[in-house]
């Protein structure tokens, strides 16, 4: 208990600094893989880069929630549609971060196409609307985001991601509450059906640099074993996913140093 509101004063404190809004990933498997993802293709890529759920070829949908640092007051839970048509897929996408009296809400609503045997791309439109303790009523702002996946291989992938290229930010009293502009760019090699390596460099408009690595293993058909780092700060990450048909099951958890674990779940399915 002690624990716990340590570190959530601590991340309030922070919060009030940087008085900013944070664009929230999602995926037990992408967390396990230190959210280095930017060249995947699966349900959980409105929330990376739109572009890979053109390479999805059935209607699907995942549920995913996160506790972070086992704060029940720092919980995300979020979903997403993923529907594919003769002329492009659609995604949908929804998250909370938060609880009670502060809550950071996204909606984002996605098209991605197939341009080539090796190029895809997506864009997508987002919502993002806030709840503050000493304000019921939900102030929201605008923006969109974008990207592509280019595979020169069967077995290479490249990704680039761009998030708020226009800076968009939720006006309050205290002034405007911005949003950096993120920009993601990575790839992933697919040794064979039994291991995978994946890399990403992430750099928004208020912080340093990070790079994140992760390797994916499947010792039996249908389990996989993922680990993953990340920083600076350092995070340490790890997961496992088993498939039954056409419902998948993942677990994953991230390791800070200073603030704990974060364990997170997520169930996809095949429609």
């Amino acid at each position: 208990m002690r624990k716990s509101c340590l570190t959530l004063s601590i991340l309030i404190l922070g919060f009030s600094v940087s008085y900013s809004i944070e664009n929230y990933p999602a995926g037990a498997r992408s967390r396990a893989l230190s959210n280095a993802f930017i060249s995947i293709s699966d349900v959980w890529s409105t929330f990376h880069n739109q572009a890979g759920i053109a390479g999805i070829n059935h209607g699907s949908a995942g549920f995913y929630y996160e506790s972070r640092f086992m704060v029940d007051e720092l919980s995300l839970a979020a979903g997403s549609v993923i529907l594919p048509t003769k002329s492009g897929n659609f995604g949908i996408a929804f998250s909370q971060f938060g609880k009670g009296s502060f809550k950071e809400n996204k909606y984002g609503l996605s098209y991605a196409l197939i341009l080539s045997k090796k190029l895809n791309a997506g864009i997508q439109f987002d919502y993002f609307s806030q709840r503050f303790p000493e304000n019921d009523r939900l102030k929201g702002c605008a923006t969109f985001e974008a990207g592509v996946i280019y595979n020169p291989t069967q077995k290479l992938f490249f990704g680039a991601h761009i998030f708020n290229p226009v800076l968009s930010g939720i006006e309050t009293l205290e002034g405007k509450q911005k949003m950096p502009a993120v920009f993601r760019i990575g790839g992933h090699y697919q040794f064979n059906e039994m291991a995978m390596l994946i890399f990403e460099t992430e750099k928004d408009t208020e912080n340093p640099l990070v790079i994140k690595t992760g390797a994916e293993f499947s010792p039996v058909r249908d389990l996989f074993l993922r680990f993953g780092v990340s920083g600076k700060p350092f995070t340490y990450t790890a997961g496992i996913g088993y498939r039954i048909g056409k419902i998948t099951t993942d677990i994953g958890f991230g390791y800070h140093g200073n603030l704990g674990i974060t364990p997170a779940v997520s169930i996809q399915f095949e429609l």
